[in-house]
């Protein structure tokens, strides 16, 4: 009976055996399964990513006439633009303001090669050129199909985001809320803060003067600081110090900031603990931490009717209530507060950068072209004496404004814009299928001789004299702050700063170049004087 059981049961063992071990060999194989599978979809899609797709899009564009340099694996044109870009840096342009070479050589190389409408490759995204002004239109009103703006590598998140990112309703609402801010009527209460800024580096520049008549000074810092110092007094108002702080730690991001975009994007490079990395995030942490303590103030004072809305946070909040009210405090109604820090990092971004370039090319160009210098300041004069300018007189500086244009023109702040396709796109005659860049040249299109005549590499504040709908006969060729929906909100409080910081200077100086300055416009974030602007300025 003994051997019967142990008998039965070894044949049980023996039966089980197999069927456990094939089990076990079944997990194991599906493991392995899942593994290669996994791995070979990865594979398959990083070789579509950089070579398939590529490929598939360039055959697409070329049967359509739009042609380029052929796709190199990865890199694209990078390699060729980096290299053009430090030759143009290594030495200065001549002082003119033929500029279009020095500022994007490869842009002009390839237009050069391959006509205006053709393709630059960034790493495995073609990029299509479009000089046409009214396919610039079409893409910028949104006519034929919404052009959305292209990814950006997240880290320039940490600089700045909000309105300037944002699409569709969430775009919509947010600019919705930040208009009221940017009305004339709202920027009439800033003009005091404008004037106390400009004040003080004029004040500054005085007292340099004062031993000699005269002195040498780079005033591309002096700008920079200039317009911080507003944005700081106009964005925040009574909490300036800690705007002030702001603006310090914007500015060391901006410096972080144009080494990431000078490098080729890698998606998850941004994780790795770099210094870079590490810094960069710290920064954006200390400067939420600050705008969080600002909002939190202004709230409490608004609470108690308390709060000066005469400054830009004051109007965006003011905005921003009256949004939540209307829509009965639903979810999504209103801004968020880390929302609202987002576009107050904006503020700092898109307000200094911009007023600042126009201010420093100003002054170059006018030491380059001191009729216009002495035409300008007779204006001044005959408007304001020397006193202090108001908003009035500021808006019918004739003279002065077309001034300013044509420094927009021939040296704009910003040097090319993009949108993208997410879907099959018609734009004219050319067929767009998803995955394109389209890059709309500003400073291409601004210096192009079939748009402006002959002269247009010259410095003629006349094209201007019957405003700009005459200067471009109603096309799309001129374009600063861009055009369409997603025109900058913030060209007017830039062009009243502009005016009173330079009425303010030709109030009380003459100026000219020093024999030291070198020409050299250099597309950062935006265009600026790659080497300053030594200026010797002469007190009046």
């Amino acid at each position: 009976m003994v051997i019967k059981d142990s008998l039965s049961l070894s044949l049980n063992e023996e039966a089980i055996s197999p069927i456990d071990f094939s089990m076990a060999e079944l997990v194991s194989m599906t493991v392995v399964i899942a593994v290669v599978v996994v791995l070979l979809s990865w594979v398959w899609r990083v070789v579509n990513w950089i070579w398939w797709r590529p490929k598939k899009l360039e055959r697409c564009l070329r049967e359509q006439g739009i042609y380029g340099h052929p796709y190199r694996l990865l890199h694209g044109d990078l390699k060729e633009s980096t290299m053009l870009m430090k030759e143009a840096q290594s030495k200065p342009a001549n002082i003119s303001h033929d500029i279009t070479t020095h500022v994007l050589p490869f842009f002009h190389q390839t237009i050069k090669d391959y006509g205006k409408k053709s393709i630059i490759w960034i790493g495995p995204t073609p990029r299509v050129n479009i000089m046409d002004p009214q396919l610039i239109r079409d893409v910028l009103s949104n006519k034929f199909g919404h052009f959305e703006k292209p990814k950006a590598n997240p880290l320039t998140k940490l600089l700045a985001t909000g309105l300037l990112d944002y699409e569709g309703e969430q775009w919509a609402k947010h600019r919705r809320i930040i208009n009221p801010a940017f009305h004339l009527e709202k920027l009439k209460r800033m003009l005091p803060a404008f004037y106390k800024s400009c004040s003080k580096m004029v004040n500054k520049w005085e007292k340099l003067v004062l031993a000699n008549g005269s002195c040498e000074l780079d005033v591309w810092p002096e700008l920079h600081n200039l317009t911080g110092d507003v944005i700081s007094r106009t964005a925040f108002g009574s909490s300036y110090e800690e705007g002030r702080q702001i603006f310090q730690l914007q500015n060391e991001m901006s410096k972080l900031f144009l080494q990431v975009i000078q490098s080729v994007y890698i998606p998850g490079l941004r994780f790795l603990p770099t210094k870079r990395n590490n810094r960069m995030k710290q920064i954006d942490r200390q400067v939420r931490a600050l705008l969080r303590g600002i909002i939190t103030k202004r709230e409490n004072a608004m609470k108690k009717g308390e709060a000066n809305n005469n400054d830009l946070l004051g109007l965006l909040m003011e905005s921003n209530f009256q949004e939540i009210q209307e829509h009965g405090n639903k979810k999504n109604s209103g801004m968020g507060i880390e929302e609202v820090i987002d576009e107050c990092k904006l503020f700092y971004f898109a307000g200094q950068e911009t007023t600042s370039v126009l201010l420093v090319w100003t002054m170059v160009v006018l030491s380059m072209h001191p009729s216009w210098q002495e035409r300008a300041r007779e204006e001044i004069l005959q408007v304001f004496g020397n006193k202090k300018p108001d908003f009035d007189g500021l808006n019918h500086l004739k003279i002065v404004t077309m001034i300013l244009y044509e420094v927009l023109r021939l040296y704009p702040p910003v040097v090319f814009v993009t949108r993208s396709t997410y879907k099959k796109m018609k734009l004219g005659d050319i067929s767009l299928p998803p995955g394109v860049q389209l890059a709309l040249p500003i400073i291409f299109v601004h210096h192009d001789c079939e748009l402006w005549g002959e002269d247009a590499q010259e410095f003629k504040p006349e094209r201007f004299s019957e405003g700009v709908s005459k200067a471009t006969k109603n096309q799309l060729s001129f374009f600063p702050f861009s055009g369409g929906p997603r025109i900058c909100i913030g060209q007017n409080f830039a062009m009243i700063e502009a005016k009173m910081a330079l009425t303010m200077i030709l109030q009380h100086f003459s100026f000219e170049l020093s024999t030291s300055y070198v020409h050299a416009p250099y597309p950062l974030i935006t265009l600026q004087p790659q080497y300053g602007a030594p200026i010797i300025l002469h007190k009046l």
